[in-house]
């Protein structure tokens, strides 16, 4: 009885640190990789991926965004980078606080050295603002961009684009609170900010009427805030893209894995495939 309570126990403290030393052998897997890629690229390289994580012992999936803890790690990253050494930045991320995202915009732009942002699958929102301070985008050809119009934070709850906000105080209302007229105001700087961010991040880039334009384009809430702006559409914007993602960037990104929770919904056998050898005599 008591050889089994033991081999109990022996199970239980392995199933605790078995998934910490997995967690701990990926990292350093990540580490060889960045450092392999940066010895390529003779480059800084920052990654900001952001999956569902898992928290350690419970288990409970934890959703990630852009937040003002990753932007006091990239600013340290830029500040550790030589001026004129070029750095590689790869995204994976919804968005998060405009706060944020504007603070490492802001920091990469002011980088003398050049500032190449790679997006293998999406950077939407405050990842297009980050984005936009690249002086090259390098997206795979179906990765997606996406706007970064303001979304304000409702009292009811959730958030509402502050171009929707402004569109419903257009509307006659006489019965309309200070609440209502107050948020609209917010909303109005909101866009404002935000136009004046995005300008100022594409002007030395592209013309001045094109800058403006562009600014508008991206902050007005023309679209949904999850329009997916694709290769194409990101080229006529005229952004600075290309679609030569390097497979290194992919290799790394698989070491970025989703939480293992839940069954995944997609599987495949995780091999490239050649191109069916033609017959003799087929052209």
């Amino acid at each position: 009885m008591g050889l089994i309570f033991n081999i109990f126990w022996l199970l239980i403290i392995l199933q605790m640190f078995v998934p910490l030393f997995q967690k701990r052998m990926i990292q350093l897997r990540r580490q060889m990789a960045i450092k392999a890629l940066e010895a390529k690229r003779h480059s800084r390289v920052i990654t900001m991926i952001h999956r569902q994580e898992t928290m350690s012992l419970l288990g409970f999936p934890v959703s990630r965004y852009i937040d003002i803890e990753d932007s006091e790690y990239i600013l340290r990253a830029i500040r550790m980078t030589p001026p004129d050494m070029p750095i590689d930045i790869i995204l994976h991320t919804p968005g998060g606080l405009v706060l944020a995202s504007e603070q490492i915009a802001c920091a990469l732009k002011r980088h003398k050295g050049k500032v190449t942002v790679f997006v293998p699958h999406y950077a939407m929102s405050g990842g297009t603002l980050i984005s936009l301070a690249a002086d090259e985008i390098v997206m795979d050809p179906n990765a997606v961009l996406g706007p970064v119009d303001p979304q304000l934070g409702s009292s009811q709850g959730g958030y509402y684009p502050a171009s929707s906000i402004l569109k419903a105080l257009e509307e006659p209302n006489p019965n309309r609170d200070d609440q209502t007229l107050i948020l609209g105001d917010i909303a109005r700087k909101a866009i404002n900010q935000v136009y004046n961010t995005v300008y100022s991040l594409v002007r030395e880039n592209v013309p001045e009427d094109k800058a403006r334009e562009l600014a508008k384009i991206l902050s007005e809430g023309r679209w949904t805030h999850d329009y997916p702006i694709n290769y194409e559409e990101a080229e006529r914007l005229g952004l600075p893209v290309t679609d030569e993602v390097p497979p290194e960037v992919y290799d790394l990104m698989d070491l970025y894995p989703q939480t293992t929770q839940r069954r995944p919904s997609v599987e495949f056998i995780p091999v490239p495939y050649l191109p069916p050898s033609r017959k003799a005599g087929e052209k």
